[in-house]
């Protein structure tokens, strides 16, 4: 599967060349728009949906039961499997399918390299959203701190500097004094239409995706077609007023464009895109007949789907473990034996290809052989209905060795395929013997429905010991329709009939069959959920308005999953409720294990005389906030709540950093004054170096102005 972040990258790569070579120089702006946005949330959707495997493109993960047993392969033919009936799953496990070599050092290394770069990756969104989030801290403060004008709907903030015009949301920043009247008026008109039509929100949206993909090139080029067409769209629509001459307007532009760039999320005056906009503006309108490009789109991210996204699978591998053993060989049907007999039982081990490929079965009755030779050598057989295998040899006390030779019953085979079951190889045979499937099996496979089914699953079925009692036990039990593939996963996951009834009781009565996989895999029980439930205090299920009771009871099974999978048990519970904390909702138990909140965690800002809501605990903790952080400014003379408290700690303002300013004559900074001092990078050591340059002045204010017009 292609990693999410690189599959969104793909995604946006393709978006923007497809943008490049059909609809840049198209007129159609408005359109040009919404197909940008259209794309963006596009690319970060398409990777998690899959496809129908008759669609796909990549060929979907096979269901299959795969031995953990010492399983050696010929380069030829893939492994077949036997696995003991009566053995408990384990957790899965990959093998390794080539033997040890050079390349294996490298690979070593591969977990360590991904590690590194999946903390770079998070280093760079951490940094790139911090930028995003200080961006509109100082628009914020611009646009409260200056002096403006209510003009409708919008609101102007004057500025004194020699920043371009710009907008966000219903703000419009300019400087007044630097434009004669028209170029002013042109000026506003062009950044209302901006307003009105919401362009912030385009802008808005691509600042997150660079957050997330300040890695991909493509992304900031996507990011610049965007802004190039809502300015383009913005020069249209200015100029479909009558009382605006093109000249004139194209003159404004010329005078508005200055060295001085706004910030990245406003819409403003951008110099390097003044030629592209004048030659827009130039351009010759599109046919109404070139809008045949556009319907390119949807076929296209139908096919980016079809071939990378991840094919829909019925069911996902699971792997057990198992004593029963074999591999399969071009040539396997004779070779070498040795066994021991244990009791009741002989243990076989098969040898061909001299040695090269072995395979041994522990579950063989000595009472299915023929009369074992003990004194000389001699011939004995084991018969079943798959076929025949003739052995020579001897028995020394309990050990012996000797030659066999398989031969298969053609009859056996005849059957099989006669019962749907095609594709039989010369493997395959010695597979149905070992497992000895019988022909009554497949009768009873056939009598419960399974009419159709594959040389695998009949294989995978039989190895397990799924037999009719099973079957039975889970149609009557609420699976009438249960498919070959949920009962070999069944089956090896030990899903019964007790364990249904177990989980129905523990208040899951119509919990889907995927939702009991889910749970066996974590370990869910039923003792779980009710210890679970009864230290959370509830005794079934939280009944919400309008919701249907089967689409509830899947959503609190998957909330349950999440709470083994991350820790949440009734010890974690009951401490949380003894520290005071209230909200034990689904989302706030998951959100206070998932960043670390403990009890001890809660209990300590409960003894500083701080009560809060669960998710403020979330939120100070992943942002390593403790009570002696905030007694550091209540001690300093600051009244401060967790609201506070989050915005200060983002931004890296500690009660040092604010006390710093003393040293300097600043004793009555405010909170919002620090915060404002940290996002803009002002140190007590950059006003003594403004003072020695010759800007004196006693307003802390003035120094955080003068720096962001920098």
């Amino acid at each position: 599967m292609i990693p999410y972040v690189l599959h969104v990258a793909l995604l946006i790569s393709v978006c923007l060349l497809f943008y490049k070579l059909l609809l840049q120089k198209e007129t159609f702006h408005h359109l040009n728009r919404w197909v940008l946005l259209a794309c963006l949330a596009l690319t970060f959707v398409l990777p998690l949906l899959r496809v129908p495997q008759q669609w796909a493109l990549r060929k979907a993960p096979e269901a299959s039961v795969i031995s953990t047993s010492n399983i050696n392969q010929s380069p030829q033919k893939p492994a077949q499997f036997i696995e003991h009936p009566e053995q408990q799953p384990v957790k899965p496990v990959v093998l390794p399918v080539k033997e040890i070599s050079v390349t294996e050092t490298a690979a070593a290394l591969m977990p360590q390299l991904l590690k590194w770069m999946l903390w770079l990756y998070w280093c760079g969104v951490a940094a790139f959203g911090l930028n995003f989030l200080l961006q509109v801290i100082v628009l914020v403060r611009q646009a409260y701190k200056s002096p403006a004008i209510q003009d409708g709907q919008y609101r102007i903030v004057e500025l004194d500097t020699d920043k371009a015009p710009c907008s966000f949301g219903n703000y419009i920043f300019i400087n007044p004094a630097k434009y004669d009247w028209d170029t002013y008026s042109q000026i506003l008109l062009h950044e209302k239409i901006h307003i009105k039509q919401g362009h912030s929100f385009d802008l808005m949206l691509a600042e997150l995706m660079l957050v997330f993909q300040w890695f991909n090139p493509f992304a900031w080029l996507y990011r610049k077609e965007l802004e190039n067409n809502l300015e383009y769209l913005t020069d249209s629509d200015v100029l479909s007023n009558n009382e605006v001459e093109r000249e004139l307007y194209q003159l404004s532009l010329l005078k508005v464009s200055v060295p001085n760039l706004s910030l990245r999320i406003t819409t403003n005056y951008n110099q390097s895109l003044l030629k592209k906009r004048i030659v827009m503006m130039n351009a010759k309108r599109s046919n109404i007949h070139t809008t045949w490009k556009y319907f390119f789109l949807l076929p296209l991210m139908a096919f980016l789907m079809c071939a990378f996204n991840e094919p829909m699978a019925s069911r996902r591998p699971v792997t057990l473990k198992s004593e029963t053993n074999f591999v399969t060989a071009d040539n396997n049907d004779e070779g070498t034996w040795t066994a021991t007999i244990k009791g009741n039982k002989l243990d076989v081990q098969f040898n061909s290809d001299g040695d090269k490929n072995h395979m041994s079965n522990s579950d063989f009755l000595v009472s299915e052989f023929t009369a074992l030779p003990r004194t000389a050598n001699g011939d004995f057989k084991l018969i079943r209905e798959a076929g025949t295998m003739n052995f020579n040899g001897k028995f020394d006390g309990n050990k012996g060795s000797g030659h066999y030779k398989f031969v298969t019953n053609t009859e056996y085979i005849k059957y099989l395929q006669s019962q749907g079951i095609s594709d039989i190889e010369k493997n395959d045979e010695m597979a149905f013997f070992m497992i000895n499937i019988k022909k009554s099996y497949v009768a009873m496979m056939h009598r419960q429905g399974y009419k159709n089914l594959s040389k695998g699953d009949l294989i995978a079925t039989a190895a397990l010991g799924v037999d009719e009692p099973y079957i039975v036990s889970l149609k009557q039990n609420g699976f009438p329709a249960i498919t070959e593939q949920e009962l070999i996963t069944g089956k090896a996951m030990g899903i019964n009939g007790a364990y249904i009834a177990e989980i129905r009781k523990a208040g899951y009565p119509k919990a889907s069959f995927d939702k009991l996989v889910s749970f066996k895999a974590q370990g869910i029980n039923g003792q779980y959920i009710t210890k679970f439930k009864t230290a959370r205090g509830t005794k079934s299920i939280n009944i919400k308005d309008k919701v249907p009771t089967a689409q509830l009871e899947e959503d609190n099974a998957d909330d349950m999953i999440a709470y083994k999978a991350l820790g949440v048990d009734d010890e974690y519970v009951s401490g949380l409720k003894k520290a005071g904390v209230t909200d034990l909702s689904s989302s706030a138990l998951t959100g206070m294990k998932a960043v670390g909140v403990t009890p001890e965690y809660v209990q300590s800002f409960k003894n500083a005389g701080y009560t809060m809501s669960s998710d403020k605990y979330v939120s100070m903790k992943a942002l390593g906030i403790t009570p002696e952080y905030l007694n550091g400014f209540k001690n300093a003379g600051f009244k401060i709540d967790a609201d506070k408290a989050e915005g200060l700690k983002a931004l890296g303002v500690t009660p040092e950093f604010v006390k710093s300013f003393k040293s300097i004559g600043f004793n009555d900074i405010s909170l919002d004054d620090a915060t404002a001092l940290k996002a803009m990078g002002i140190t007590p050591k950059y006003i003594t170096d403004m003072r020695e340059k010759g800007f004196k002045s006693n307003d802390i204010n003035k120094y955080i102005t003068m720096k962001s017009a920098f």
